[in-house]
């Protein structure tokens, strides 16, 4: 379920990048410092008939994004992926879904050292799930959180 707060931000992250919106993948659940999403087998299969390893990792990276729209100050702040490290741990026959939450606690410590240093990390160790609940990969990320003014450039990211 989709908080009201949250409404139109499910939108905002599987259309924000055409790449994540070619796989297809769901926002199942936003509120306060909690995001799930799913990646459908439909769409993204490889060549052998199970789920194609890139859509795991995409499912795994937005999770950065995610937690993102529900824990942070986005007039003022915005996300970079810094490293994911993917597991794969069995074939994924069914579609996959990941969860990803921070505490009250962890989401305004990052916040604060990101407004007060310009920029902070933060890890997650996540499940990627099959519709049985079995770990079919399991991810291994870090994002930083930056403040605008961090930002680095217009539209065309520097080289």
């Amino acid at each position: 379920m989709i908080d009201e707060k949250y409404t139109g931000a499910d939108k905002l992250l599987v259309n924000a990048v055409e790449g994540i919106k070619r796989t297809g993948i769901q926002v199942v659940a936003l509120r306060d410092r909690y995001a799930k999403m799913l990646m459908p087998l439909e769409g993204n299969v490889n060549h052998v008939g199970m789920m194609y390893a890139g859509s795991l990792f995409t499912l795994g990276e937005i999770s950065g994004g995610a937690i993102h729209v529900v824990s942070f100050d986005m007039t003022k702040l915005y996300p970079l992926v810094k490293e994911i490290n993917i597991r794969f741990r069995r074939p994924a026959m069914t579609d996959v879904t990941v969860e990803v939450e921070l505490s009250a606690e962890q989401a305004s410590r990052i916040q604060a050292e990101a407004l007060e240093k310009g920029k902070a990390d933060y890890a997650f160790d996540l499940d990627l799930e099959d519709a049985s609940g079995e770990a079919v990969a399991i991810v291994h990320g870090t994002w930083q959180l930056r403040t605008m003014a961090e930002r680095m450039g217009a539209s065309v990211p520097k080289r």
